[in-house]
């Protein structure tokens, strides 16, 4: 089956994030897309999978996300959960605050450590990538 691509138009679109977005997260490297010289210059194409980090990275920013935290999560599931971008069998996640060390780390959701944290007073942020697979998959069929 051949995959789909997307232009960065395209991808913006889908996933809520504006151009310029797209354009530093790619001079980061924070998401990869697969660029393709042509005799006109580079293109610049997205896979669903790079669609899915970025609603993602989207998401992140706007529960309040440093940019730095968003795309260390990031790239944390991809080096321990690789198949989770390009499965669609999005697993839940949650970020903990960890006080000692003034860090999240990120966990598999637990719903009682979630209560247990939210009860000491610390922040649960959800990682919930089957909801974020649903969303940019309604937006493809849609």
């Amino acid at each position: 089956m051949q995959e789909t691509f997307f232009t960065s138009k395209e991808a913006a679109e889908i996933t809520g994030c504006t151009l310029r977005q797209l354009q530093y997260w790619r001079e980061r490297g924070v998401i990869v897309p697969v660029i393709s010289d042509t005799g006109t210059g580079r293109s610049i194409y997205y896979s669903k999978s790079n669609l899915l980090e970025l609603a993602a990275m989207s998401y992140w920013l706007s529960v309040g996300l440093s940019f730095d935290i968003a795309s260390t999560t990031l790239k944390k599931l991809k080096d321990q959960e690789p198949e989770l971008f390009t499965s669609g069998k999005g697993k839940r996640f949650m970020l903990l605050s960890e006080a000692q060390e003034r860090s999240l780390e990120l966990v598999e959701y637990d719903r009682t450590k979630a209560i247990a944290s939210l009860d000491e007073g610390k922040p649960v942020i959800p990682v919930w990538l089957d909801k974020i697979y649903q969303r940019v998959v309604s937006r493809l069929v849609g």
